[in-house]
């Protein structure tokens, strides 16, 4: 009987070329990664003195002291940087797994809860608006929060009469916080004064000002702490962590006995506070929950929740390998997708603050100024923060929650006859025939907000529409219906002024209709 055994594997003998080869191998190996270390350490020796320099120039005060805390910060998260782009570290696509059911809750099996309960949880909660942009994509100055968006409304207005209308129905005190950026705090300080009468608490911080960091040198832009504000940028709503710690509001909330924080997008009109939401997170014991809802092709670059070794992890398309983009673009493969809807608990921040635990995938973001040099912005999104809090998990819930404004083509559904205002709330109308909302693709004529609206003698009648594309100089008239698929293309040159009282119903229209007024 013959026994078989497995070869075991062959070593290079002494002297020979394999063995020679080897030891050059390992030794060059051996050589970069020595290489790589010294130029990360050199690289963050130089920033911390540079930043250290900056920090010496700001006389002692309490603003020295959040300005030395913002510098420490970003120095974390630049050598973060640095220590990851040496070893290449790249997400391990075989470990990519859709969430097992208990890691995503659906909202229909969410239980409501009596009137006295939801009274005494909101005297827990506090909301918190990620008011950090600017509204220049949509062709205005200043906050996006001031843009006028629904019956004369702003975002601003219809998150505080949310607020108002909450604390008065439940007899609470929900208080309203604005984490604003160095972009946004003046004009939103001027703005709050006129809702002193609302009887709503408004609390405000800044996010982090951060140095943008030249690409060659790996530098800091700025020398000097005053340097123009065009050489600092706010590093993303993963920021909030910090700043909310460093501005010493997260110990005010848990002083006066806030438990729990809601975090939204201001643009966002579906986030408003969900009282059945809320307890479930008290209930669960979770520290960290996402709302999540069903993707649509209109989605497929949103971040989604998977499992990663088994635990729960935000995935975001920069993380993704280009080899498998089409894969996490797939509505079948990933279904759902992160609303940034999200409810923590405020003392599990305050624990990853303290034990400095906190390590969010970094965002390069690269820059070209108009001198024609690159700079880079290192930035960390709020959501990817799950992975750190205990019972975290994800909510699948309805799509009115997800209603934000990026665009012009959003804002043409919030102020259709799709949605009514109750309250501040957005409310779909009954009498929509079909559970999805119509899919809006407007033309450059209608990018800037001002644009739009002189485009529209009144917003038309949407309620059994599916599609509508609109491409060139277009006007509408009052009261014009559209249903179906609509497709309306002006050609350079060319002119079309839809009529009043018009009905487009499955309809293409092209060439040149002016209207002139008698």
């Amino acid at each position: 009987m013959i026994s078989e055994t497995s070869a075991a594997p062959a070593v290079p003998v002494k002297g020979t070329l394999d063995y020679i080869r080897a030891q050059f191998a390992s030794e060059r190996t051996r050589s970069e990664t020595s290489f790589q270390e010294t130029t990360v350490n050199q690289q963050a020796k130089t920033m911390r003195i540079a930043l250290e320099k900056l920090k010496a120039q700001v006389p002692e005060s309490a603003n020295s002291e959040l300005f030395s805390a913002e510098m420490d910060g970003f120095y974390h998260l630049f050598t973060r940087y640095l220590q990851e782009s040496a070893r290449h570290e790249k997400l391990n696509w075989s470990k990519v797994k859709s969430p097992v059911p208990e890691q995503i809750v659906p909202y229909g099996q969410l239980p409501e809860m009596p009137l006295e309960s939801k009274t005494e949880n909101l005297s827990k909660l506090a909301v918190l608006k990620l008011n950090g942009g600017l509204g220049t994509t949509m062709g205005c100055v200043g906050p996006k929060s001031a843009i006028e968006v629904r019956d004369g409304m702003t975002f601003l207005d219809l998150s505080v009469r949310q607020i108002q209308y909450l604390n008065t129905k439940h007899n609470t005190n929900v208080p309203l916080i604005l984490m604003n950026s160095f972009n946004t705090d003046d004009e939103t300080g001027r703005i709050i004064q006129k809702y002193r009468a609302h009887q709503v608490d408004i609390l405000t911080f800044n996010q982090s000002r951060f140095p943008r960091v030249m690409k060659e040198s790996l530098l800091p832009m700025p020398t000097k702490p005053d340097a123009p504000l065009s050489q600092w940028y706010p590093p993303g709503h993963g920021d909030l962590f910090e700043s909310l710690s460093n501005s010493g509001l997260l110990d005010k909330l848990i002083n006066e006995g806030k438990e729990y924080l809601f975090v939204s997008n201001v643009d966002n009109l579906g986030a408003t506070v969900d009282t059945t939401i809320l307890e479930h997170v008290i209930a669960s014991g979770a520290e960290f929950i996402m709302e999540v809802t069903d993707k649509t092709k209109a989605d497929v670059k949103g971040g989604t929740l998977i499992d990663y070794e088994g635990k729960i992890r935000l995935l975001e398309v920069a993380q993704v390998p280009s080899e498998h983009i089409d894969d996490f673009k797939s509505v079948k493969k990933f279904k759902i997708f992160n609303t940034n809807n999200l409810w923590i608990s405020l003392k599990a921040i305050k624990r990853v603050i303290e034990e400095q635990s906190l390590g969010m995938e970094i965002i390069v973001n690269t820059k070209t100024l108009d001198s024609g040099e690159k700079i880079i912005q290192l930035e960390t999104a709020v959501g990817a923060a799950i992975k750190h809090f205990e019972g975290a998990h994800g909510i699948n819930v309805p799509r009115r929650r997800f209603l934000p404004v990026k665009s012009c083509s959003d804002l043409f559904l919030i102020t259709s006859d799709l949605y009514s205002l109750h309250h501040g709330e957005l409310i779909v109308n009954p009498n929509r025939p079909f559970p999805t909302t119509p899919i809006i693709k407007l033309g450059d004529h209608f990018k800037k907000v001002q644009q739009f609206f002189s485009r529209f003698a009144s917003p038309p009648h949407i309620l059994e529409l599916d599609h509508l594309t609109v491409t060139g100089d277009v006007t509408f008239g009052h009261d014009v219906t559209l249903r179906g698929t609509v497709i309306i293309v002006a050609n350079f040159g060319q002119r079309i002024d839809i009529p009043s009282g018009s009905i487009l119903d499955d309809k293409v229209v092209s060439g040149n209709l002016r209207i002139l007024d008698h």
